[in-house]
């Protein structure tokens, strides 16, 4: 088992336009695991508009492929499920899906989309964090 997490790494970052008000943006800190084409981890949405969006936690897997197309050397998908709770006066929770994809170079900048509820968000960069 200890074989297939030789060349794992950790992977920190943003998928959207830091700094821009009132945008969404979901930060990421994933274990990838090349020799697998696998990731994991969790993804943070937050957003400076108060509300059942401002702060969202997913659990996700997704996977990671090599490209060789110039600069973008890697694509990732991401995806998971996380409790989406119904503001006043309506009553209750369910499950909301997340869906991200980011073209990226080796340091893991480039650029990506994610969806969530009632949110598409494409073309918006993707920064590492070191």
């Amino acid at each position: 088992m200890s074989d297939l997490l030789i060349g794992a790494y950790n992977a920190k970052g943003t998928i959207g336009n830091v700094g821009m008000p009132g945008a969404p943006v979901a930060n990421f800190n994933l274990v990838v695991v090349p020799s697998q084409h696998s990731v994991s981890g969790t993804v943070v949405i937050t957003q400076a508009i108060p509300g059942p969006d401002s702060n969202i936690v997913v659990h996700v897997t997704g996977k990671i492929y090599s490209t060789g197309l110039g600069n973008i050397t890697q694509v990732v998908s991401l995806n998971g499920e996380y409790m989406q709770c119904v503001p006043p006066p309506a009553i209750g929770c369910f499950l909301a899906q997340f869906n991200a994809n980011m073209a990226i170079d080796a340091s893991w900048n480039g650029t990506g989309g994610l969806s969530y509820l009632q949110h598409d968000i494409e073309k918006v960069p993707v920064k590492a964090i070191k």
